[in-house]
């Protein structure tokens, strides 16, 4: 992906809110070794002139999220060009109901969408212990909401990280430097894409 294959129509001045958990706010991290500032260093080195607004809270679940999202958006100055919504990691952890997931995921989309906020879903995935039922349940909420509402998927928010040692810090849940680095050039892409359109 070169520079130029990146550059939208109007690249001046990119606004891109990181709106989520843990695994958007870096938790464990320098504050520059976190996902926000990657993802704004991977978008840059590509030539956006993007700045990356860094609206993650630690052990928020999508009820956390749906919460705090119109205060997160009247605090900002205008409406960002972008917002990428990664939450559900945690509701998984806590064993919330799938169906309470996809209801408070659902709410957080149809504010964005009602202040014409365009989106990028970070999807998460759930483990196979959890149970085949949850696990179903829970993985079907992405691909859904994206096709709801029309947005771009990234289908696994921790692709090429989770279960990776090397990646992760000694928790094993949340991602180190590289970790975060992998994170951000993978939905790089994605993020790309939907700032052209």
């Amino acid at each position: 992906m070169t520079a130029s294959a990146a550059q939208p129509a109007d690249a001046q001045d990119l606004h891109i809110l990181a709106f989520g958990d843990s695994l958007i706010a870096g938790y464990g991290l320098p504050r520059q070794e976190g996902f926000a500032p990657r993802l704004e260093k991977v978008l840059r080195d590509l030539g956006l002139p993007a700045t990356v607004i860094n609206s993650g809270v630690s052990g928020n679940t999508a009820g956390n999220g749906r919460a705090r999202i119109r205060w997160t958006l009247d605090r900002l100055k205008r409406n960002p060009d972008l917002a990428i919504v990664g939450l559900g990691a945690n509701d998984m952890l806590r064993g919330i109901p799938a169906s309470e997931t996809r209801e408070d995921l659902d709410a957080i989309l149809a504010e964005l969408r009602r202040r014409d906020i365009p989106i990028v879903l970070a999807g998460m995935m759930a483990p196979p212990f959890l149970g085949h039922r949850y696990t179903t349940e829970f993985n079907r909420i992405f691909p859904d909401l994206a096709g709801k509402y029309g947005v771009p998927l990234y289908p696994f928010f921790l692709a090429g990280v989770a279960g990776n040692p090397a990646m992760n810090q000694r928790d094993r849940v949340h991602p180190n430097a590289r970790g975060a680095e992998r994170m951000a050039k993978g939905i790089a892409p994605t993020v790309v894409s939907a700032l052209r359109r």
